[in-house]
């Protein structure tokens, strides 16, 4: 296991961060997992076990209950809650009141409080917010999140879905008025989904902001368990048909990662994921498993090594069509 920086900070974190959406299930939850606490504390062990120090959370998952089997496995193991780096997010709806949403500073503030109740936590390492709000100022959020840093209850702030431009406006903010910035992006990013190729990523190594990868499997569609000519009737994309892919054209990138992946005596989830622990912006690839099997088999992905060839077959079939203004910049920067 690799640690990386996260963005432009000292802090370190594994390039695999677990991620605890299958943790407890309520709700639209139980589509993803409804792991009761003894296997979400064995899936912990064995994570970090594996050498991973990173956990994600959220208040959302599972309505809270995500977070409490987070830090109930964390008190039950033993660990020593320094050695690890806590993220959560808020956003989501919390409550049927119309304040119990969003980003505003009221719901930020309340919602951070009830994290680390949840948590059982006097600090969070990570604390994201899950979106963007269109009726919030990014002004007031980002004043309710300076807020926490300065407390001490948060060490560090993250954002997650945003688009090129919400980001950037954000970083301007903070900058402006002296605010704690975004250390991190979460976002979600495969080899059959390259969108964030065409601006995010560009922003994210000029502007040395992280990026946490979500769903790295495409909502399990890159494990292996799916191929063009068989239906396969088990796995999350059985119930639970997201995040959106161009199926035809990951089925296509699905036969180069077999191919290559049979020839190393891996699998293809582990190509998959060796994939983006190979691009440069990436900082920390979240995994989430429902078997120990399946964790065992992510964890194993940091030791597969593709070479230039390899890399560049995998380049090939799921590269991004050109879009303007990308192919404009590129013509016109050809001689600089």
């Amino acid at each position: 296991m690799k640690y990386n920086l996260l963005g432009n900070t000292g802090l370190y974190v594994s390039e695999l961060c677990l991620g605890t959406m299958t943790f407890g299930g309520r709700g639209m939850w139980t589509a993803i997992g409804t792991l009761p606490q003894d296997q979400v504390n064995s899936l912990v062990k064995q994570s970090i076990e594996g050498g991973i120090n990173f956990i994600d959370t959220a208040n959302i998952y599972s309505e809270g209950l995500s977070e409490q089997m987070t830090g109930q496995a964390i008190r039950d193991l033993g660990l020593k809650r320094d050695d690890l780096v806590i993220a959560t997010k808020v956003r989501g709806q919390m409550g049927k009141g119309p304040n119990e949403v969003g980003l505003s500073k009221k719901h930020i503030l309340q919602q951070a409080d009830e994290s680390l109740a949840r948590l059982n936590m006097d600090y969070i390492d990570l604390y994201q917010i899950h979106g963007f709000d269109k009726l919030t100022p990014l002004e007031e959020t980002l004043e309710a999140l300076d807020m926490l840093v300065k407390s001490g209850k948060v060490r560090y702030i993250g954002c997650s879905n945003l688009a090129a431009w919400q980001l950037m406006k954000a970083l301007g903010i903070s900058a402006q008025q002296h605010l704690s910035k975004f250390v991190s992006l979460q976002a979600y990013y495969t080899i059959a989904g390259r969108d964030l190729e065409r601006e995010l990523i560009p922003l994210l190594l000029d502007q040395k902001v992280g990026l946490m990868v979500w769903s790295p499997l495409a909502g399990g569609l890159l494990s292996g368990k799916y191929s063009r000519d068989a239906e396969t009737k088990e796995g999350r994309r059985v119930n639970f048909d997201f995040p959106p892919v161009n199926k035809e054209k990951a089925f296509d990138i699905i036969d180069v990662m077999r191919k290559i992946a049979d020839g190393k005596g891996v699998t293809v989830a582990q190509i998959a994921l060796a994939w983006l622990l190979h691009q440069p912006a990436v900082s920390s690839v979240i995994i989430g498993a429902n078997k120990p099997e399946q964790l065992a088999d992510n964890l194993d992905s940091v030791n597969v090594k593709l070479d230039a060839a390899e890399l560049k077959e995998l380049d090939v079939v799921s590269k991004l069509a050109p879009e303007y203004p990308g192919w404009m910049i590129e013509r016109q920067g050809s001689g600089r």
